[in-house]
């Protein structure tokens, strides 16, 4: 296929316009746009810068405000531990200060008590020592009224004697002699011994259960362990020994009996005496002793323990009558269900009876001479 040759070789036709001139106006609009674009760049750049500056500082302003609200919370907390600080801080003081008051009212009451005993002290001598002999007294009388014992008075009026001696006071001349009379008194008047009434009857109290009762039977064991008796009334021993001596002696003399018949006597006097140990005849007075059984025979004994129990309380009350009358029980106990002609019922019975006759209305004297001569001397200070 050709091409005509008007294609292969083009010519301008004639009917195409030619181009126009370019004006001055034409070449003036894309410089102002240029100039414009530049300027909007720039523009744009320095908003850009800006934004980025403005944003930087908005950043370090976050930052800073960041770090300022960490230390505002980190004070805040600090602040908060201060005021429970603080909070303890004020209550403990107000607990001290509470304590203080306190010991400051506790050194006023002992101020006042220390003032008091300034002045107590700073009477006189002599009044104070009278007032003390007294107070001496009045409590040893006491004492002894309690325990029965004049021993605490005759101790506190020594002390009282010793004192008033020491101070050489003429004016309390009357008071050493009424102290002296008292003394003497006394000394030469009775009294009661209660702590060894006492022990006595806890003495009394450990043998009530090795007391033999009327009807307790002799040991076998004891009685086989009692030296035999012969028919001449030599012991075993001596009656072994005699048959040894006759046997030597028949050995010796043809004439003399035979060994046979001395040990046949020793055997019968052996038996003889066993025998006579089976039946034992005796006295009793009272015929329901001997028909106790062991557990009444336990109440006995129990009932004789608080007899002597109540006789010891009733001493220790100072109510003799009442310790007389349970001895007296205990007494006739004693007599009635056990074995008097035994040892230890005879020492048991002995020692009630003795303290049936220890048990006497004593009266513990008083120091009322003494007493006398302190009112005197108290109301002439």
């Amino acid at each position: 296929m050709t091409l005509p040759e008007h294609a292969l070789n083009p010519t301008p036709s004639p009917t195409t316009p030619a181009p126009s001139p370019v004006s001055p106006a034409g070449t003036r609009l894309p410089q102002v746009w240029v100039w414009t674009s530049v300027a909007l760049g720039v523009a744009a750049a320095i908003a850009i810068i800006s934004a980025a500056m403005l944003w930087q500082r908005l950043n370090n302003i976050q930052q800073q405000l960041a770090l300022q609200s960490a230390d505002s919370r980190s004070q805040a907390v600090e602040a908060r531990t201060l005021a429970r600080q603080a909070d303890d801080v004020s209550r403990d003081t107000a607990s001290r200060m509470s304590v203080m008051e306190a010991r400051v009212g506790e050194v006023a009451l002992q101020r006042g008590q220390l003032e008091e005993l300034v002045q107590s002290l700073s009477r006189n001598r002599d009044d104070t020592m009278v007032g003390d002999i007294e107070s001496a007294v009045r409590f040893a009388m006491q004492q002894s009224q309690l325990s029965g014992s004049p021993d605490p008075l005759v101790s506190a009026l020594k002390i009282a004697q010793q004192r008033v001696s020491v101070s050489a006071q003429p004016r309390l001349a009357p008071l050493q002699r009424a102290i002296a009379r008292d003394l003497d008194r006394i000394a030469t008047s009775k009294s009661l011994d209660t702590a060894g009434l006492l022990a006595r009857m806890d003495d009394v109290l450990r043998q009530i259960d090795d007391l033999p009762l009327q009807n307790d039977v002799l040991d076998k064991n004891a009685r086989r362990s009692a030296p035999a008796r012969g028919r001449t009334g030599q012991p075993a021993p001596a009656a072994a020994a005699t048959a040894s001596a006759s046997a030597n002696a028949t050995a010796d003399d043809p004439a003399a009996p035979s060994w046979w018949l001395s040990a046949l006597s020793t055997a019968w006097g052996v038996v003889h005496e066993e025998a006579r140990s089976l039946v034992r005849v005796r006295r009793i007075d009272y015929p329901d002793a001997v028909l106790l059984s062991p557990t009444q025979a336990f109440f006995v004994r129990e009932n004789l323990k608080l007899r002597i129990m109540n006789a010891r309380m009733a001493l220790l009350g100072r109510q003799m009558n009442a310790s007389r009358n349970d001895l007296a029980a205990a007494a006739d106990a004693v007599h009635k269900y056990f074995d008097v002609s035994s040892r230890r019922g005879q020492q048991a019975a002995q020692q009630i009876n003795q303290l049936q006759q220890a048990m006497q209305d004593v009266e513990v004297p008083r120091a009322n001479d003494t007493l006398a001569a302190l009112a005197t001397a108290a109301a002439g200070r």
